[in-house]
């Protein structure tokens, strides 16, 4: 019973630092790998860093790609989902919606 209530415990914590979210581009600083966004009504800057995945619609995309989108073709307010590790400032996963065919 007490390993169970731990893992339950440990569990929550974890969830509570990894969160996912739509949020809204406001620029990228492709010096210092930062990108700013708009989430809550308030401005928020993560870290991306070479473990950051991202998808486009279901496939994989590459990040070096994205990160060129969000530094010449991106407007603020596209919306965008990303996963965080709020604890590390970093961003762990970008989802962008899928090309229309």
């Amino acid at each position: 019973m007490r390993k169970f209530v731990l893992a339950s415990v440990a569990l929550l914590f974890s969830l509570g630092l990894v969160l996912a979210s739509e949020v809204s581009f406001v620029k990228y600083d492709a010096d210092k790998k930062e990108l700013t966004v708009k989430e809550n009504d308030k401005d928020a800057t993560y870290k991306v860093t070479n473990d950051t995945k991202v998808k486009r619609g279901d496939k994989d995309a590459k990040l070096e790609n994205v990160l060129k989108y969000f530094g010449e073709k991106a407007k603020e307010g596209d919306k965008f989902e990303i996963t965080t590790d709020k604890e590390k400032k970093t961003v762990t996963e970008i989802k962008l919606k899928g090309k229309k065919n």
